[in-house]
């Protein structure tokens, strides 16, 4: 565990945790201190994390889910503020590509699962630790999104709406909260990084040829712990 320990006695809460940029940024988080919960359907894979962390010397706390499940993220918000009486920094990071294509070509039952994990479990999750961020004395809420979300291109017509949703969502939610005591909330375009998402996206590209999720999360922990303005949009290349 670094010797800093930027994040302790906070809590962190890391969706889409169980790989990637999720648990990259997990790791990190708890190397800083913090008590981090990580989400994600694929239970083996959390406790993959979480035993990295644990190694580190770290601590963390599995909740295995799926975000899209109706009741879920209620049930966690109950567990979680049941054991902790604040939540200081939130990780928005789960989201789902679907198949991309033409627009008019869209199946519109994936296009309503794209929409309910990338945006309305988003939503879902902002109303549900709501409270317990509003106690922190300095929460900060970072969203990961896609450069598809600003900069509509071809064949991304679903994943990029879903991302655009996300932006707007977050950053209403910072202007909501600029004046409520100490609590911001920013976009993270992470850029080309070596994951599962990406590899699906660009089965032909070198996986070696683009950033490893380490370094998202490195640059991630900067922010967190930067006196970052509340609605910024970080661009990492």
């Amino acid at each position: 565990m670094s010797a800093n320990m930027q994040f302790k006695d906070q809590l962190a809460l890391v969706t889409g945790a169980s790989r990637g940029i999720g648990a990259a940024t997990a790791l990190a988080l708890a190397k800083q201190g913090a008590h981090v919960i990580l989400t994600a359907r694929d239970s083996a894979a959390l406790e993959e994390v979480e035993e990295q962390i644990h190694a580190d010397g770290g601590s963390a706390t599995i909740a295995p889910l799926d975000l899209t499940d109706g009741d879920s993220i209620g049930r966690l918000a109950k567990a979680i503020s049941d054991r902790w009486d604040s939540l200081d920094i939130m990780i928005l990071n789960a989201a789902m590509l679907g198949t991309l294509g033409p627009v008019p070509a869209i199946d519109g039952k994936e296009l309503n699962n794209v929409m309910t994990l990338n945006f309305i479990a988003q939503q879902a999750l902002i109303a549900a630790f709501d409270g317990m961020m509003r106690k922190s004395d300095d929460a900060r809420l970072l969203a990961i999104t896609s450069s598809v979300g600003a900069s509509p291109r071809a064949f991304w017509g679903a994943y990029g709406a879903s991302k655009a949703a996300l932006e707007t969502l977050v950053l209403s939610y910072g202007e909501e909260m600029r004046n409520i005591g100490k609590f911001r909330t920013a976009i993270i375009n992470p850029g080309k990084t070596r994951t599962d998402m990406r590899a699906r996206a660009y089965p032909g590209e070198d996986p070696a040829s683009v950033k490893q999720p380490q370094v998202v999360a490195d640059r991630m922990i900067e922010i967190l712990a930067s006196d970052f303005e509340t609605g910024k949009r970080f661009d990492l290349g």
